[in-house]
């Protein structure tokens, strides 16, 4: 059975290198296959100089890792590109690839669905399916490169998913993903957006990994936010705002509060200044959010006076605040839309 083969995407070099020495190979033999699979080999005898013995053992106890894609959608809009991805048991995941010009964007899932159950999210309808493997959220990136003949340099894990839902296997990729002979993404340049799971962000700040960290806030009244996202009935925001100031203090790094403004439910005066009470002093910025439409949710983006009204209010008492643009809107932008109309 596959299942019970290793993934040798799974590793970073140095552990490739030692997963050689157990099946009782020389270790150069993992830099080699090692360099191989970042050349995009997809099978075992793509790779000339590995001996046929050797690629015969391999096939026995190991696979590389490949996803299919399954569909590409290009926005007409702007530069962005949807795609959904079929992994090995028939399951369907989405990417999202932005190109700015000066950079290129990727905007990965961590998860098969999602139990956390967030009101404006596509993703989590039908809950947690399975966590995705350090190799299944890596091969993400390295098909949409394939793709684009780009090389992705920020990425971002906002896709479907809670990243602290399936921290062990999101360690793991992290540590492969910034491997130097690998892909290479500089810690500073990741981004990893949760809905709050405060165990997890104190071990993740204790990592001491200088990755950026976004918190979905959503609203900065306990019973307003639980209303959004049941995640928050277990999670007060003071005790999140502790985390996040812990994570600061330990990595040095801004922490980027993520915001969905919903008309008539998270865009009033009494949220932008407990907002702004809430963040006095700290080493963050808002990320205003004006949701996309969800066609199973009731809850539509407000009017973009209000919105810009919002972010002023914000501005006004010195939190750095943004109103992200929407990319890719003509293709299914939101999280979990694309995957949800494939089926």
């Amino acid at each position: 059975m596959e299942n019970k083969k290793i993934a040798l995407k799974n590793f970073t070099e140095e552990e490739l290198k030692e997963f050689m020495k157990e099946i009782g190979e020389k270790p150069f033999r993992g830099t080699q296959i090692y360099s191989w699979i970042y050349k995009g080999a997809k099978t075992f005898d793509d790779m000339k100089n590995i001996p046929k013995s050797l690629r015969e053992k391999l096939e026995k106890v190991s696979y590389i890792g490949n996803l299919e894609t399954e569909l590409v959608l290009k926005s007409k809009v702007d530069k962005t590109k949807k795609y959904l991805f079929a992994l090995n048991d028939g399951n369907i995941i989405e990417s999202v690839m932005m190109d700015y010009d000066d950079r290129v964007t990727a905007c990965i899932s961590n998860q098969v669905g999602c139990r956390m159950g967030c009101k404006f999210c596509a993703s989590t309808m039908e809950g947690l399916i399975r966590n995705l493997e350090p190799w299944e959220i890596l091969d993400q990136i390295i098909k949409i490169q394939e793709d684009t003949g780009k090389r992705v340099s920020n990425l971002v894990l906002m896709g479907s998913g809670e990243p602290l839902d399936n921290f062990e296997n999101t360690k793991q990729f992290l540590k492969v993903v910034n491997d130097k002979n690998g892909l290479n993404i500089g810690y500073r340049h990741i981004t990893l957006s949760t809905c709050g799971v405060i165990p997890k962000m104190y071990e993740l700040a204790d990592l001491n990994i200088p990755i950026n960290l976004a918190l979905s806030l959503h609203s900065p009244f306990d019973d307003k936010r639980a209303e959004i996202m049941p995640v928050a009935k277990a999670y007060k925001v003071k005790d999140l705002i502790k985390a996040c100031q812990n994570y600061i203090d330990k990595t040095n790094r801004r922490v980027t509060f993520e915001y969905s403004l919903i008309k008539g439910v998270n865009d009033s005066k009494a949220e932008s200044d407990e907002i702004s009470k809430l963040l006095k002093g700290m080493l963050c910025h808002v990320n205003l959010i004006p949701i996309n439409k969800v066609e199973e949710r009731d809850f539509e983006r407000p009017d973009k006076t209000y919105i810009y009204k919002f972010r002023d209010a914000l501005e006004k008492n010195n939190i750095p605040t943004t109103v992200r643009n929407s990319m890719g809107s003509d293709i299914g932008g939101a999280c979990g839309q694309l995957r949800r109309k494939h089926k």
